[in-house]
């Protein structure tokens, strides 16, 4: 099945700071020379690691999943690159493998060491609660797009039926109004037909 949907990161939430150093030069001017500060720096962590992650490619059988990963374990990546490779290496692990039945959705969690990382995974499209309630706020998430794709048929259905029935309450209408513009033509010609033989009979009299 197709994956798709809408990653999340938290270094679009970090907003670049520049810190700015004077510096005298030999001949005494004053300039001035940027320094990334610690946010910055994480932030262009977060975002390559984030392409790290999105390079993965997922088995098919698994229809949603969310990465979620502490602050902690994010700057003991950035401090320790083995660290970094073996978390890596854990996630090509996970998002490779094959789960059975089809459509299983999965929340790995990576955590300051290596033991603190641990996956969980659901099977059917009717057991995804879990998944949604712990992937709400995931630095990595991807949804299979059948559930949009489900919602935009059914707005089309209900769509084309509102039209329906628009057109049916207007046919409707338009032969209720022809019906009452009879029985106006028919009582108008009654009532004339009624004040003819009241007239042929006063005559006669």
């Amino acid at each position: 099945m197709a994956i798709s949907g809408v990653g999340q990161s938290y270094y679009q939430n970090n907003v670049a700071t520049t810190k700015s150093t004077k510096s005298v030069n030999s001949t005494g001017e004053t300039g001035n020379t940027k320094e990334l500060s610690e946010a910055e720096e994480m932030a262009i962590f977060k975002k390559e690691f984030y392409a790290e992650i999105d390079k993965i490619p997922r088995n098919r059988t698994i229809t949603n999943v969310a990465i979620n990963i502490s602050e902690e374990a994010f700057k003991n990546m950035k401090d320790d690159p083995e660290y970094r490779e073996k978390i890596l290496s854990a996630l090509k692990r996970d998002l490779t493998s094959s789960f059975a039945p089809l459509e299983a959705s999965m929340v790995l969690t990576v955590g300051a060491t290596a033991k603190d990382y641990r996956g969980d995974s659901w099977s059917g499209v009717n057991n995804q609660s879990e998944f949604y309630a712990r992937s709400q706020n995931s630095f990595y998430k991807k949804t299979s797009n059948k559930k949009d794709r489900q919602k935009e048929l059914l707005e089309e259905y209900l769509e084309k039926r509102a039209q329906v029935k628009k057109q049916q309450q207007e046919m409707l209408n338009e032969k209720i109004a022809k019906q009452e513009q009879e029985r106006s033509r028919l009582l108008r010609s009654w009532n004339n037909e009624r004040l003819l033989s009241k007239a042929s009979n006063a005559y006669e009299a």
